[in-house]
């Protein structure tokens, strides 16, 4: 992290908040480079916190809502939220797939930072494709929306909730016989230097991890989470400061794109264990969208294409939600 001398008492002092997995430490480290960068006389000043996701990894991420008896789309962002609300923390760094469509009037999404990959991997201990994995093979995730396209795409496999961070799903892999293959995303290998950003074939070794292996999975055959791969900067709504820091290194073609995508979720009243995938291309001034809507009762998916002016992107939302068959 990059900080100003404390005595200089005249230098514009920013809290960044952030969990305290290794891949929120590295989103938050890429977030105060950016800052100081732009604002070389900017104290900043790293907060550490403990969220109830982090704190819960002995029941199945869907289930921990449900067990501590908070509202279920916030799990990994409550404590953060408090930090904002009592003015502990000035910004709160988020992996965006797990910030909610709808936030606390509160509190409000400022920017984001350049999105990483967006594709989902599968990781196993030998080169595979998810259509080669042997029938039986079980598959962990702790992903609803993984969970119910795996179902979709091979019904016979056998799907095992995985919690932890990446570095512990990966060794649980390499280590536990319970697990052939897991799902992760792409991002994260990436921002953790576990995989290079651009793909070396079509089966690439896990760095650091002998003996795994992964494969990326295109968008348009196993769709992400809308946000994924994206780095979001929450703030209290008033905080007009916190508000200039953060849009100053919004990155806009990625707003361009999450805000499309988290439309799309907010008009289906999707939280982050809603079986939704999302995902968007931008060319030029043309945004694209895809959904894959998975029904609560089971069954496949209502699945939509649609595509416009990027300006129009809320509006392009709508008409995803209403094109949906």
């Amino acid at each position: 992290m990059n900080s100003n001398d404390d005595n200089n008492s005249s230098a514009p002092r920013l809290v960044i908040g952030t969990r305290g997995s290794d891949l929120a430490l590295v989103q938050a480290t890429a977030t105060e480079n950016i800052l100081a960068a732009m604002f070389p006389d900017l104290q900043l000043v790293r907060n550490v916190i403990k969220t109830t996701g982090d704190r819960r990894t002995d029941v199945a991420l869907s289930d921990v809502a449900k067990v501590e008896g908070i509202f279920d789309k916030g799990v990994f962002i409550k404590e953060l939220e408090q930090a904002l609300d009592s003015g502990d923390i000035d910004i709160a760094v988020h992996s965006l797939k797990d910030l909610p469509t709808t936030l606390d009037p509160r509190f409000s999404l400022a920017a984001v930072l350049t999105r990483a990959p967006v594709r989902d991997i599968l990781v196993s201990r030998s080169p595979t494709s998810l259509t080669d994995l042997p029938a039986s093979s079980r598959v962990g995730t702790s992903s609803v929306r993984r969970a119910r396209q795996l179902e979709w795409l091979r019904p016979d496999l056998t799907i095992i909730d995985l919690r932890g961070n990446v570095p512990t799903r990966l060794r649980k892999l390499a280590e536990d016989a319970t697990y052939d293959a897991i799902l992760l995303a792409e991002a994260g290998l990436v921002r953790l230097d576990f995989l290079p950003e651009q793909p070396q074939g079509d089966s690439e070794p896990v760095a650091g991890m002998p003996g795994l292996y992964v494969r990326r999975l295109p968008e348009d055959e196993f769709y992400p989470a809308a946000g994924q791969g994206a780095i979001g900067l929450e703030i209290r709504a008033g905080d007009a400061p916190s508000r200039v820091f953060a849009e100053s290194i919004c990155h806009r073609p990625t707003w361009c794109r999450i805000s499309a995508e988290r439309e799309f979720l907010r008009l289906l009243d999707a939280g982050c264990h809603t079986p939704v995938g999302v995902y968007s291309s931008l060319c030029g001034n043309d945004l694209q969208l895809s959904a894959r809507v998975f029904p609560e009762s089971g069954g496949p998916p209502r699945i939509a294409r649609v595509s416009g002016p990027a300006d129009d992107a809320i509006s392009l939302a709508l008409t995803l939600y209403q094109s949906l068959t």
